[in-house]
């Protein structure tokens, strides 16, 4: 029988802080903050429920899963610091609760576990070096999208198009969120992955995105990160440039002072201002329709290649996560 992913989550849970034991209690205590935190774990979910689909070994599925989760942990750590970010699942962020350098080392120490655990399965024989290549395909492409996030808000460029926004997020977020976890399924099977996985799962990852931007400014407590924190940190999201593109010169011109203003400096006055104009203005409206018809196309793009897969319970449940990333339900 399938495990539940209440149960699933709990087995990577246990993992990722059995592998990040160490004799020293305050170095530990660092590297286990973040997956201590919680969250859904829907990218390990995705591995796990998809190797098992594709008919790979639950270990292999384990292991990979967990491999990924701590993928998503130290990406975290570094973007809060990038971004200057206040809050990750409802506690503040790590750079917050110690100095800056140490957290910025717990995070380079994460990577450094994700690689052992990777060697591990493959010493073991539980999947073959194509894992390991897909897994670097995650990280050159998360680095380069998280380099156009940071470089526009850096230069502050406000030029930008919502297409601009989408090519960013497809390789930032996207990739890693979905494409990967139906890729390394397959992989831990022994099988090539077809293109639908990139075409399908890129969709379903940015929608994923868009309605992230869109908790940022509508989202309660449960969302876990602070609310306008991208107003804030000036993030370009789709939301922002759908906005800016409709403004008329004097609200343009007044949005534009204050992105171009470092966090510290931002009027919250100012903030909550452009915050109910993005709200008023339809540009959430417009994120939200947009996400529900990317969701719809990847959806439809991967649909005959799940329903073929070999294992119905284990598709079944890999299905429901990939429907629920955008409700954020699963």
């Amino acid at each position: 029988m399938t495990p539940r992913p209440s149960e699933v989550r709990k087995a990577l849970l246990e993992r990722l802080l059995a592998h990040l034991r160490h004799p020293d209690p305050d170095y530990q205590a660092l590297l286990q903050d973040y997956p201590k935190r919680g969250g859904k774990m829907l990218r390990g979910l995705l591995v796990y429920y998809s190797g098992l689909a594709h008919g790979a070994e639950e270990e292999s599925a384990l292991l990979a899963a967990t491999a990924l989760e701590l993928f998503q942990n130290w990406v975290l750590i570094h973007d809060d610091i990038e971004d200057g970010s206040e809050e990750r699942r409802g506690r503040p962020a790590l750079h917050r609760l110690y100095p800056m350098p140490l957290a910025l080392n717990a995070g380079d120490a994460l990577h450094a576990e994700m690689w052992g655990l990777l060697l591990e399965g493959l010493e073991r024989g539980l999947w073959d070096g194509r894992v390991l290549r897909e897994f670097h395909e995650v990280v050159r492409r998360t680095a380069y999208g998280q380099h156009l996030d940071l470089s526009w808000t850096l230069a502050g460029r406000l030029d930008l198009t919502p297409e601009d926004y989408l090519r960013m997020v497809a390789h930032k977020a996207a990739y890693y969120t979905a494409v990967a976890p139906l890729r390394l399924g397959a992989l831990l099977a022994g099988q090539n992955p077809p293109g639908a996985y990139t075409e399908g799962g890129l969709k379903l990852g940015v929608a994923f995105q868009i309605v992230d931007d869109v908790l940022n400014l509508e989202g309660d407590e449960a969302y876990g990160k602070e609310l306008a924190g991208d107003l804030y940190e000036g993030k370009r999201t789709l939301i922002l440039l759908r906005f800016l593109q409709g403004a008329g010169p004097g609200e343009r011109e007044r949005a534009e002072a204050l992105l171009r203003l470092p966090r510290e400096e931002k009027p919250e006055g100012e903030v909550r201002w452009l915050w109910e104009r993005l709200l008023a203005s339809g540009a959430v409206a417009f994120a939200k329709a947009e996400a529900k018809r990317l969701a719809q196309e990847g959806q439809a793009a991967l649909r005959p290649h799940l329903k073929a897969l070999p294992v119905p319970e284990a598709r079944e449940r890999l299905e429901d996560i990939l429907n629920a990333l955008v409700e954020r339900r699963a």
